[in-house]
């Protein structure tokens, strides 16, 4: 009788096997990474990032398979058949199911909690001596650029809509990063608190008003992304976007000439701040 539950097994184990090799063999890129924007390679952090995601995911879908699996295997055993009447015999504990069901979701937890702790330690690593520094301010609804690297500054305007209701990305505020380069971004808000999001970089930062915030990465990838505010901050938050193009040194050098050729050499500070009056700042009166 043994046998022929084992070879039942087998035999529905083979086309099981079967399809999941063929699902994962035609999973696309995106599938393969979970879903994400951008790719591994956007930023030195990228991979990481895309790896505890999707192995989060591998091994809760696992878990998922293996309990919806008993669920319907102690559903079906334990079913009543014809002719049975009253209850089964009713067990109080069985102390090895009970040790298994909390040993193994405690394990899951360590490991999670580890492994999503050593990559948020890496990516929040300040950059001694970074190649490149920028100050970002996020103001209701664009942005202000400070290459302070460099002494340039690029000021933003909100973004617009054409005729046809969409929204015209051709003015939108543009930050340019060189390739291979670390950067350094300070994060500061003139008003409200905001959020940076350069969203294929898989990485944001809140901007709190009177507080300053960073965030540290290296760009290996050549391209223009999309940034944009994530953290709702009232009536044009939708059109609070700006660009972010990564380029070779020489094009990165060649947009600061053109910066300060154009009269935006320096820097552009707090003097614009909304808030004038918050605790450190030496605007607020003393009772």
């Amino acid at each position: 009788m043994r046998s022929i539950r084992n070879r039942r097994l087998r035999w529905a184990a083979i086309p099981i096997a079967l399809v999941t090799t063929i699902t994962l063999a035609g999973c696309t890129q995106e599938q393969l990474q979970g879903w994400l924007p951008g790719n591994p390679n956007v930023t030195n952090h990228t991979s990481s990032i895309i790896g505890l995601w999707v192995t989060s995911w591998i091994v809760l879908l696992a878990v998922g398979v293996i309990t919806w699996g008993l669920i319907i295997w102690a559903a079906v055993v334990y079913r009543r058949r014809k002719g049975q009447t009253g209850l089964p015999a009713q067990l109080r504990y069985n102390l090895p199911i009970e040790i298994f069901y909390t040993i193994v979701p405690l394990i899951l937890v360590i490991g999670f909690f580890a492994f999503t702790a050593r990559d948020q330690a890496q990516i929040e690593e300040p950059t001694k001596n970074p190649d490149v520094q920028i100050e970002v301010f996020g103001k209701r609804w664009a942005w202000d650029f400070n290459y302070v690297t460099d002494n340039a500054y690029s000021a933003g305007v909100q973004a617009d809509f054409n005729p046809d209701g969409t929204i015209n990305t051709d003015n939108l505020p543009v930050l340019v990063l060189p390739i291979d380069k670390t950067i350094e971004i300070k994060v500061e808000s003139r008003d409200v608190i905001h959020s940076f999001w350069i969203v294929d970089f898989l990485y944001k930062k809140d901007m709190i008003p009177g507080k300053t915030n960073y965030m540290y990465f290296t760009p290996t990838e050549l391209g223009t992304y999309q940034g944009k505010c994530a953290e709702l901050c009232g009536e044009y938050h939708s059109l609070m976007l700006f660009t972010v193009k990564v380029v070779s040194d020489a094009d990165y050098k060649a947009y600061i000439a053109e910066q300060k050729a154009a009269g935006f050499e320096g820097q552009i500070g707090a003097d614009y701040n909304v808030n004038q009056n918050l605790p450190g700042n030496g605007s607020s009166s003393e009772g």
